[in-house]
């Protein structure tokens, strides 16, 4: 049924705050991909917009200050909206190298900022969004939860590709709703460094039986502007998130990385049939998953504070929307 097919993790650094210059330093990567000929590829979470680790934003319990209210301008102002200039940037950069992308982007609606990955096919098209449903500890200072409505997991060519961010890999029940999809190709952006983080993905491989993508950041000081309040160090060379990313096979083999201390492409020629070998023996949602004892039941629906009803089309910017984009998905899983 399928075919060896060669995947990549970029492990990489964001210029923060400078999302232009981020977006470049992608161009560079998707280049690197394209002459290796790879045909889906995963970046890590919060790349585009990115991870201000160290920050705090002037928060304690019961008061905020003046100026952590301007880090969170500076960095609102960095983050990216889905029917924005940068979103089909990354299509072209996807579309160039005839590459399937998925991203992590720290995605702007109204007010608010969500940790997200975007997915795109090698014509350049976005197939899906999904938002990450619960940030870790400080990060819901700046970040909003995602509903149900952003859980894809996409059919392509390749196989069936879905994405769970950093800590929400930690979600058992998440991770059930995933593989009762089929996927088999399962992407996790991260800014998790630790040890730690290489045993879990070893785990979800082995119990979906599926192959794991984890493509995690390595940024230094260097990658922050000379007013970042570090709390590591001002050293340039210091190590902010010192990288780790890893490919797995569904037998819960380490076949590309881990790899610390510097930007890298890690790549693997992957066969799927890998999967249904491996679900032989455990298949946690099919003969494993002992229907007559244990069922999860899934809210896909989006939960929005204003519902409306008008056009399909935003008439100010002409910009598709979320139904267009939804029913593009559609289409491109039946074909």
């Amino acid at each position: 049924m399928f075919k060896t097919t060669r995947v990549a993790v970029v492990q990489a650094g964001s210029s923060l705050f400078d999302t232009p210059k981020t977006l470049d330093r992608m161009r560079a990567h998707c280049q690197s991909l394209k002459e290796q000929v790879v045909e889906l590829a995963v970046f890590p979470e919060a790349y585009i917009g990115g991870y201000p680790k160290g920050l705090d934003f002037g928060a304690r319990i019961g008061t905020r200050t003046a100026e952590g209210r301007e880090q969170f301008l500076q960095y609102w102002k960095s983050a990216i909206e889905i029917e924005g200039p940068e979103v089909r940037m990354i299509g072209s950069f996807a579309a160039d190298a005839s590459c399937y992308l998925m991203v992590g982007v720290i995605e702007r609606e109204g007010g608010t900022l969500y940790c997200s990955t975007l997915f795109f096919g090698p014509d350049g098209a976005l197939l899906s969004k999904h938002r990450k449903l619960m940030p870790t500890a400080s990060e819901r200072l700046v970040w909003g939860m995602g509903d149900g409505s952003t859980l894809p997991v996409v059919n392509t060519p390749i196989g069936k590709v879905g994405s769970a961010i950093c800590w929400e890999n930690y979600m058992p029940n998440l991770r059930q709703s995933l593989y009762s999809k089929g996927v088999n190709i399962w992407c996790a952006p991260t800014v998790d460094e630790r040890d730690i983080w290489r045993a879990s993905m070893r785990h979800i491989a082995y119990e979906g039986r599926t192959f794991v993508l984890s493509a995690c950041q390595y940024l230094t000081r260097g990658d922050a502007p000379d007013a970042y309040d570090c709390i590591q160090g001002n050293d340039p060379g210091t190590e902010l998130i010192r990288g780790g990313s890893v490919i797995v096979s569904p037998l819960g083999e380490i076949v590309a990385g881990p790899v610390y201390g510097q930007e890298t492409i890690l790549t693997a020629d992957i066969d799927l049939d890998d999967v249904i070998r491996g679900k032989y023996d455990l298949d946690v949602a099919g003969h494993y998953a002992r229907a007559d004892i244990f069922t999860l039941h899934v809210d896909e629906a989006a939960r929005r504070p204003v519902q409306t009803t008008g056009t399909a089309t935003d008439t100010v910017t002409g910009a598709p929307s979320s139904q267009d984009i939804q029913k593009a998905i559609d289409e491109h899983e039946k074909a």
